[in-house]
């Protein structure tokens, strides 16, 4: 199933429970979707573009937390933090920092770089490799740390 038949299905299931968090959630999600859709590319969506356009809306609520919580708005970080758990459950699971740096330490050995004058090699070999996995600054904070 993909994500434009599960997105349809778990609106159907949010609408029969009333739970509107839920369903605001899911309805901008579709809204992604047929944005994608009707922008005239022709395209079929990609699982690829899928997580990206997940991820950037994931990190959408993640920047409006923090906003709410240096303004003190409990009312509206509530709303985002419910929103940004719906979110997350279509999101691939997110690495540990432990097995990110596993990983892009294992990545690093394979193409050699040990300073961090080859972070320009590293870096994006490590974005591609865990797009989606996990958020982008903890992969530069990592492949900093591995090459530190």
């Amino acid at each position: 199933m993909n994500l434009k038949e599960r997105i349809n299905e778990d609106l159907k299931t949010a609408m029969k429970s009333g739970d509107k968090v839920r369903l605001a959630t899911i309805r901008s999600i579709r809204a992604l979707i047929l944005e994608f859709e009707k922008s005239g590319s022709g395209k079929e969506l990609t699982e690829e573009q899928e997580i990206s356009m997940l991820t950037s809306a994931a990190k959408k609520r993640k920047d409006s937390i923090e906003q709410y919580e240096k303004a003190g708005r409990s009312d509206l970080l509530e709303k985002e933090k419910a929103e940004f758990v719906v979110l997350s459950e279509y999101l691939p699971e997110q690495l540990t920092e432990e097995k990110l740096f596993e990983g892009i330490k294992a990545l690093a050995d394979g193409i050699g770089a040990e300073t961090k004058a080859d972070f320009k090699i590293l870096m994006p070999k490590a974005i591609q490799a865990y797009k989606g996995k996990a958020d982008g600054k903890l992969i530069k904070d990592v492949v900093e740390k591995v090459l530190g």
